[in-house]
């Protein structure tokens, strides 16, 4: 009889198939970022424009400035 460990065993992971993981997981960790970046700017300019219609002005929208 052999130890418990040997039937449980994974087969050894080549570099090309971590690689690609390590890749992958690097992709998802910056969509991530991005988006969790994107949804703090646009919850900044939510809670802007509700300040401004708080205090009771009408002209809260962005305005957006042609470049020339």
């Amino acid at each position: 009889m052999t130890d418990g460990d040997e039937g449980g065993q994974k087969p050894p992971e080549n570099e090309s198939s971590r690689a690609i993981e390590n890749a992958v997981m690097l992709a998802f960790f910056a969509v991530l970022v991005a988006a969790g970046i994107w949804l703090l700017s646009t919850m900044a300019d939510v809670r802007k424009a509700q300040d401004c219609a708080a205090q009771g002005r009408r002209n809260c929208g962005t305005i957006d400035v042609p470049a020339r």
